[in-house]
């Protein structure tokens, strides 16, 4: 009776989450703008696919387009991506293959092929942002191991926002604020502000690239279905 109720629980859960998103981001580089992102996020039946394109402005769009793209199952824990891709341009730069059921992570980087025990919960580049639809974040911190297609690492975040107002130009959103504990290679901050009444949909992300540029991505645009 238990596994019944469960089943039932899990089925009626993948039933009310998101069938299809459309998602809008405005990107700047020290304040001033260099891209603009769109994400779609498709549920058919257990399976998912995200794509997630940045369309360089000006001198950056010379690089021709960045692409993530993430593929996988929809289970009662989540998103479970089993492949991941990034390309620029033409080039497909990483990739990773996770095959849960032998455990393993292969991960592609340009040629360089690595393997890795698969660690519970793993989720990409494209997929983790979407998984909070699925899975909010509760307590007073969370770990999110990712995989970039060339690496792999378990980021620690807190939560440090509750119901915090964020202004953008879909007006003002309640948000749960995600900071990372552990500062990044570069002794920068992330943060993640993930609207409460839209699934958990990122509405702001913060971070700083490799050269210690402050980059923040602000949603402009948003389609749930």
């Amino acid at each position: 009776m238990l596994s019944a109720l469960l089943l039932c629980f899990a089925t009626q859960s993948l039933a009310d989450s998101p069938q299809k998103i459309t998602a809008v981001y405005a990107a700047t580089r020290n304040g001033l703008a260099f891209a603009t992102v769109t994400e779609t996020f498709f549920q058919t039946n257990n399976h998912y696919h995200i794509e997630s394109i940045t369309s360089g402005i000006g001198v950056y769009g010379l690089f021709g387009k960045r692409k993530l793209s993430s593929d996988g199952e929809v289970t009662a824990d989540g998103l479970r991506p089993t492949h991941f891709e990034q390309s620029q341009g033409s080039k497909i730069g990483a990739t990773a293959d996770l095959d849960w059921e032998a455990n393993t992570l292969t991960m592609n980087s340009k040629g360089k092929v690595s393997t890795s025990p698969l660690v519970a919960g793993t989720q990409d580049l494209a997929s983790y942002a979407y998984q909070f639809a699925f899975k909010p974040p509760v307590g007073d911190e969370i770990a999110i191991t990712l995989t970039t297609g060339k690496k792999l690492r378990t980021y620690h975040y807190k939560i440090s926002g509750h119901d915090e107002m964020l202004e953008t130009n879909l007006g003002a959103l309640k948000t749960t604020r995600l900071t990372n504990i552990a500062k990044d290679d570069n002794g920068e901050e992330k943060s993640l502000w993930l609207s409460q009444e839209q699934h958990f949909i990122p509405a702001k992300i913060m971070m700083s690239d490799e050269t210690g540029a402050k980059i923040e991505q602000v949603l402009t645009s948003l389609s749930i279905e």
